[in-house]
């Protein structure tokens, strides 16, 4: 089957998605500046810090966003969709150096000793920054898996963890404030870093696991299923099922076994069956490729029918 272009709809919400990311990054980004200013927290730095991370990865999101929406080409016949593995995997060492920055402040600020100031300001403002950022993740993650977006899922993802290192600072503030020991700032800043590198490997880790084309149990479990029950409708077999995530796709490719005596015209039609029934419950999208041939052909025997 001929490989089909997002919905203008679908391309519409991620481009939207895409931008109001940009323009609430820049937003909550210059918050914490203000608040970093007025209080001279450590945790807030650091938030900073990783927020200016994000935003790299951001621009660089937005740009492979851009790309994964061109069609295919003569250079890219099977489009330019999977460098959203690639913007993923960028965006998760960001993550990572943003960890390891925030780690290096908060070390920092217990060997010096924290100064802190304007506490009130600085919690009124993180409150905010805490309140939009997990709104926006939650939505550019629903957005990414609903429209099968690795680079909105992982950019959601990616507010979330500045959502939770902002309500470390929360907390850290409020404690500061409750008890009078400033030591709670940089002891919860470095929580939050270690909360960071997490969701950071993980990102690098499903990167590299796309890019080398890495089979998902779970969808795999599910092809087998589908082509299992239409070819047991049909009475054929199948053998040398393949597939792989392209980025806004799973392209699958099999081979489907009929008997000698079945017409040409019918095995195209059964063949077409089992790629529609593919298309139609494979999430985002499926490409589909199937093999017709006889029992019995190329040692088909050997092979081990499913």
């Amino acid at each position: 089957m001929g490989e089909q272009l997002p919905a203008p709809s679908a391309a519409a919400e991620k481009k939207f998605a895409m931008m109001l990311s940009v323009a609430a990054g820049i937003f909550l980004l210059a918050i914490k500046a203000v608040a970093w200013l007025w209080t001279g927290s450590t945790a807030i730095l650091s938030d900073l810090g990783e927020s200016a991370a994000h935003m790299v990865a951001v621009i660089f999101a937005a740009y492979s966003m851009h790309l994964t929406l061109r069609p295919a080409d003569a250079n890219h016949q099977y489009g330019h969709a999977k460098i959203s593995f690639f913007s993923a995997g960028f965006e998760g060492a960001m993550i990572t150096v943003a960890a390891i920055y925030i780690i290096y402040e908060a070390v920092g600020a217990l060997v010096r000793g924290p100064q802190l100031d304007h506490l009130t300001v600085g919690l009124a403002l993180t409150v905010l920054v805490t309140v939009l950022n997990g709104a926006l993740g939650w939505y550019l993650v629903g957005t990414g898996r609903k429209r099968g977006s690795i680079i909105l899922e992982a950019n959601g993802h990616h507010v979330l963890t500045d959502c939770w290192t902002s309500l470390g600072v929360l907390v850290a503030l409020g404690l500061v404030k409750l008890t009078g020991w400033p030591y709670w700032d940089p002891i919860f800043a470095i929580a939050a870093a270690l909360n960071i590198l997490v969701s950071g490997m993980r990102l690098v880790r499903r990167s590299v696991g796309g890019l080398m084309d890495a089979a998902d149990p779970k969808v795999h479990e599910l092809i087998e299923t589908i082509v299992t029950e239409a070819t047991r409708r049909h009475g054929i077999t199948h053998h040398n099922l393949r597939h792989r995530n392209i980025g806004d796709a799973h392209m699958i490719e099999l081979h489907l076994a009929f008997p000698g005596d079945v017409l040409l015209r019918d095995a195209h039609r059964i063949a077409t069956e089992v790629e529609e029934a593919l298309e139609r419950d494979i999430q985002p999208a499926a490409l589909v490729t199937t093999h017709l041939e006889c029992e019995g052909d190329h040692g088909g025997e050997n092979h081990a029918a499913r």
